[in-house]
């Protein structure tokens, strides 16, 4: 492995300005003139270093998947990781802005508000007159980090109170929720979040809307992002309310087979040593990914939905015990992805037997006394249903 990156490695020193290019997020200005010109240098220094490419990450299937459905899919809404440490959790988290399709968004709009839409728009956004002659940007999807010690200021944002009585205007530093609007979240150690901010979370994760209130003052401004969250279950469980706001939960485990291990390492040294030349080594395996989920992105709403699939999916949550409906609703939207993702004109049992175990597992009712894995009662009752079904 260490020899095929070092051959890449020299093919992309013999181009260095077309792999910069190629590597590094390109924004596009479009003036009021209509004029546009490139802005290749990055937007901050977290954006100038060099990610780990998605397409190299081996193993975690069920881990890696799931972050895909979600990036074709917002409605699935969100995906929490649980395993143990040093599983490439928040390595693949982190690679995935790096696949993911370009937005456009108004310029100077720190919400990043869409330029075609007219609805979840700030009040800048939708004041603005004419809107069609805003000028606009595309750039990559945001995939902010909230960190452990992050005060709910922060999260939520500011308000210069002295400026707002003083002067009358409304003064708002936008907060992390400002920042991922339109993209994702990631909380990592999402279970030692204190619990004021996990309730912000869950306001914000319902309604798509923030809401800052100080000494009478209120802002409100757009927050529909997708949240993620990784954490060892060893240190502690997550309320079941916010456990409930994850539409996916994904289980991961140390790897255990030997040669995978070492292609696991391999691929991690080789790109500590050359970050661009690893990079550009599976740029074309990236690329190729990128274009897959422009495509399931554009034949999600083209999706037929059969009725017996939509039975079948009602039926495996009432034989599971699945308190409230949003089993079916998610289960519903993961299956819809895994198709569209798929190349499917529509939703058959393969997808919902591919997505039932990442919808439904942590929304089955604990027992203590039950030690059978979540994961094997699903597959028990698919089994069950397929049986009856023939």
């Amino acid at each position: 492995m260490a020899s095929s990156s070092t051959s890449a490695a020299s093919a992309a020193r013999a181009g260095t300005s077309q792999t910069a290019r190629a590597t590094n997020v390109k924004t596009t200005r479009k003036t009021r003139k209509g004029t546009s010109s490139d802005a290749t240098a990055p937007q901050s220094l977290a954006d100038a270093q060099p990610v780990f490419p998605f397409t190299a990450i081996l193993g975690q299937e069920e881990m890696k998947r799931a972050l895909l459905l979600n990036a074709v899919n917002p409605n699935i809404r969100g995906i929490l990781v649980l395993g143990h440490r040093g599983t490439a959790k928040s390595t693949s988290i982190r690679a995935l802005a790096d696949v993911l399709p370009p937005i456009e968004f108004v310029a100077e709009c720190p919400y990043r508000c869409p330029p075609d839409k007219s609805a979840g728009l700030c009040d800048t956004c939708r004041n603005a007159k004419p809107r069609a002659k805003l000028p606009t940007m595309v750039g990559r999807v945001p995939v902010v980090d909230l960190p452990l010690g992050a005060t709910e200021d922060r999260l939520c944002g500011t308000l210069d109170i002295e400026r707002a009585l003083s002067q009358g205007q409304k003064a708002f530093e936008p907060g992390l929720l400002a920042k991922a609007n339109r993209g994702f979240l990631y909380i990592d150690e999402v279970n030692l979040l204190e619990d004021h901010l996990v309730d912000v979370l869950l306001d914000s994760a319902a309604g798509g809307i923030n809401i800052v209130e100080r000494e009478g003052i209120s802002i409100a401004h757009p927050a529909r992002f997708t949240l993620i969250g990784s954490g060892n279950p060893e240190e502690g469980e997550l309320r079941p309310q916010l456990l409930d706001r994850f539409g996916l939960m994904a289980e991961i485990r140390t790897i255990t087979d030997i040669d995978t291990r070492i292609a696991i390492v391999k691929r991690r040294l080789a790109f500590e040593r050359d970050p661009i030349g690893f990079r550009a080594e599976y740029e074309p395996a990236q690329q190729a990914l990128r274009t897959r989920l422009v495509q399931a992105r554009d034949r999600l709403d083209t999706l037929d939905v059969p009725d017996d699939i939509l039975r079948f999916i009602a039926r495996l949550c009432v034989a599971l015990d699945v308190d409230g409906h949003r089993g079916e609703i998610t289960l519903l939207n993961a299956a819809l992805a895994n198709a569209a993702f798929e190349g499917r004109a529509h939703v058959t049992r393969d997808d919902i037997r591919a997505v039932a175990t990442l919808s439904l597992r942590h929304r089955l009712r604990k027992d203590p006394l039950d030690r059978t894995d979540g994961g094997e009662k699903i597959r028990w009752a698919l089994e069950k249903l397929e049986k009856e079904s023939q």
